[in-house]
């Protein structure tokens, strides 16, 4: 048995010597050391011998073992060395060619109108709260001052999961929960997607984006709500930019108004994109409505509020003048390239 473990060491050492490649190598690997390799064989044979030179035997095959693996690991790192050098000789690289272009992409226009804002209202000390696009009812309608009977909880104008679970129609369930959990002074302001069962044109879509704000704190009054407004406007439309107030109906605020801004395009004097007006409608706002600070816990005898919101693509479509928000939503490269 001694003399076939000689042999075998002398051919594998041959074999491996001779070997051009590591699929060869690997297949050595396998025919001399595997589980069915010829010195696994002579293991499994010492049954036949003497018990007295078992010992002895398999010491032998261990110490052979052991020298193949080290040829082997050498003989693996020269095959290595001399692919590399041969790829080296063989493969050509012309380091003068151009690169190819790498087309960078730029934020949406959506995008960049919200991260516009946030910076704005970060700068005023307000901080962005977030909530769930899936909304309790009682968040999205009830405790916002809306009963069961309004006409904003027909089937019509909102998605409805079921009775009591619906796809946000505003931001504002996220200023409720805000209210519920946190004591004022509250300032923040509910950027995220809204869902409304609107039929796609050039001015609606059933998704869209809307920022709305909040401020509940000690003898918040209209003033407050209207410098705020002045500001964000002159920081996002341009200093020059006037607002103004029309009387409207909110359920959750009272009262309630419209905000227009004067047209940054024309100045006031009229052009295209104000439709001649001079004004552009920018965002619904108002006085929180006491039966909302009740709803949420706040005592309105000690607390008043205002609150804003408005939708980003209108924001967009006038800044950027674009006249179809459909283009917002289409992903087409041709479009979005000019943002």
């Amino acid at each position: 048995m001694k003399d076939q473990i000689a042999k075998i060491k002398e051919n594998s050492i041959k074999e491996i010597s001779n070997c051009k490649d590591e699929k060869d190598l690997n297949g050595l690997k396998v025919k001399y050391l595997g589980k069915k390799g010829e010195l696994t064989a002579v293991l499994r044979g010492m049954g036949s011998i003497a018990p007295e030179e078992r010992p002895i035997i398999g010491s032998l095959v261990n110490q052979v073992r052991d020298e193949l693996e080290a040829i082997i690991q050498e003989k693996e790192k020269e095959l290595k060395k001399q692919e590399l050098e041969t790829r080296l000789e063989t493969e050509n690289i012309d380091v003068t060619e151009p690169s190819k272009k790498v087309k960078l992409g730029t934020l949406h226009p959506i995008t960049q109108i919200i991260d516009e804002v946030e910076e704005i209202f970060l700068g005023m000390g307000y901080q962005i709260a977030d909530g769930p696009e899936v909304e309790k009812a009682i968040y999205n309608f009830d405790k916002l001052n809306t009963p069961p009977d309004h006409p904003a909880r027909d089937l019509q104008d909102t998605f409805y999961i079921n009775e009591n679970i619906v796809l946000r129609s505003q931001t504002s369930p996220v200023q409720a929960r805000v209210m519920e959990e946190q004591k004022p002074p509250i300032k923040i302001i509910c950027p995220g997607a809204v869902y409304r069962s609107d039929t796609v044109d050039a001015t609606h879509s059933p998704v869209f984006h809307q920022i709305e704000g909040l401020v509940v704190d000690k003898n918040i009054s209209m003033t407050d709500l209207k410098g705020t407004l002045e500001m964000f406007a002159k920081k996002c439309l341009g200093e020059n930019t006037k607002i103004r107030f029309r009387p409207h109906h909110f359920p959750f605020t009272e009262p309630s108004a419209e905000a227009d801004v004067s047209c940054f395009v024309c100045g006031g004097k009229g052009c295209k994109v104000c439709k001649g007006e001079g004004w552009i409608e920018l965002l619904g706002c108002g006085m929180v409505h006491p039966n909302v600070l009740k709803n949420c816990g706040i005592d309105p005898e000690e607390y008043s509020g205002f609150a804003f919101g408005f939708g980003v693509e209108r924001i967009a479509m006038a800044k950027f003048g674009i006249e179809d928000m459909r283009l917002l939503f289409e992903n087409d490269i041709r479009f979005l390239k000019q943002f």
